[in-house]
């Protein structure tokens, strides 16, 4: 058997995992490492976020230090490239074992990615970008969609954890393009939930029952997964955010974030996307309106002139 192999199996089986990052997705996603058996050191500075993935069989870590020492593998989640390089800089290149496994599954930029993975790289570690599709209840659930940048080997040491966490694992290539593969991907969503809400804005003012629209578009050219799977209008299609006043879901603060990844990154690399643009303008003026919170898909309310800013965030 290849030593690789046997590396995989023996970290895949029981392995000691630091995880740094307890938010929405990072919560979820340890617990289920926990759940599969492996022993899970989490930190995270919100004390709220440690208690509760201590209730889910994660071991609560005092520092980063803490949960990094003796590390089969080091899982990171975090809000943005920024606390990607401060994290790894700081902790992990410090006290996680060179043998461990690096896989930070934070939706950055990506250079900030390829220069993280470049650092880890002359320090000695393996190191993966490995960013996630899917939200709340995906990462809950374990069944996230892995899109992982780096080495062929970094790619089969991480894929045993990854789908432990998700239902797909997929090789985008090397460092840095999991995080591209993310940012156009959320790029293609933005736009696609954009132009779904104006489609059926438009056919309840033409006067179509927005049922049998659904029932026509969704088996028509229009046919989209915002349509079909993440409709924005209560009671059509299967349940979503919608159902529930578009509470949970895909924050359209953290779509925004994604949009604007997007457009720096057209930018730097001399792209047009103009109906990407589009989109980074319409979720930020969505935002600035107060709907930073709800889910994406209620930029339809916005768009039919309906939405109303919590109290709080009126001028």
């Amino acid at each position: 058997m290849p030593l690789g192999t046997e590396r995989n199996r023996r970290e895949s089986r029981v392995a000691r995992v630091a995880f740094i990052g307890l938010g929405n997705m990072g919560g979820g996603m340890a617990a289920n490492l926990a759940k599969a058996g492996h022993e899970v050191r989490a930190f995270d500075l919100s004390a709220d976020a440690l208690a509760r993935a201590e209730a889910k069989g994660c071991t609560r870590a005092a520092s980063p230090a803490e949960a990094l020492a003796d590390a089969d593998a080091v899982i990171t989640m975090l809000p943005a490239g920024r606390h990607v390089a401060e994290v790894y800089r700081a902790s992990v290149f410090a006290a996680a074992p060179k043998s461990a496994l690096l896989i930070d599954c934070s939706t950055i930029d990506v250079a900030t990615a390829r220069t993280v993975a470049g650092e880890a790289g002359a320090a000695g570690y393996t190191m993966v970008d490995a960013p996630v599709s899917g939200g709340i209840a995906a990462a809950d659930g374990g069944t996230l969609t892995f899109m992982v940048g780096g080495s062929d080997e970094g790619f089969e040491r991480a894929r045993p954890f990854l789908e432990q966490m998700g239902k797909a694992v997929i090789h985008a290539g090397a460092a840095g393009t999991g995080q591209a593969a993310k940012i156009c991907n959320n790029m293609l969503l933005g736009a696609t939930m954009a132009a779904t809400c104006e489609a059926f804005v438009l056919a309840q003012k033409l006067g179509l029952d927005l049922q049998t629209f659904y029932d026509i578009s969704s088996k028509a050219s229009g046919q989209s997964w915002s349509m079909t799977t993440y409709c924005p209008v209560p009671g059509v299609g299967p349940e979503t955010p919608a159902d529930r006043n578009y509470e949970g879901g895909f924050a359209a603060a953290l779509m925004l974030k994604d949009l604007k990844l997007a457009m720096e990154a057209a930018r730097e690399a001399g792209a047009y996307t103009p109906m990407g643009g589009e989109a980074e303008e319409l979720f930020q003026r969505f935002v600035d309106r107060g709907g930073a919170t709800r889910d994406f898909s209620a930029l339809i309310k916005m768009i039919d002139d309906s939405w109303e800013a919590p109290d709080e965030t009126k001028t």
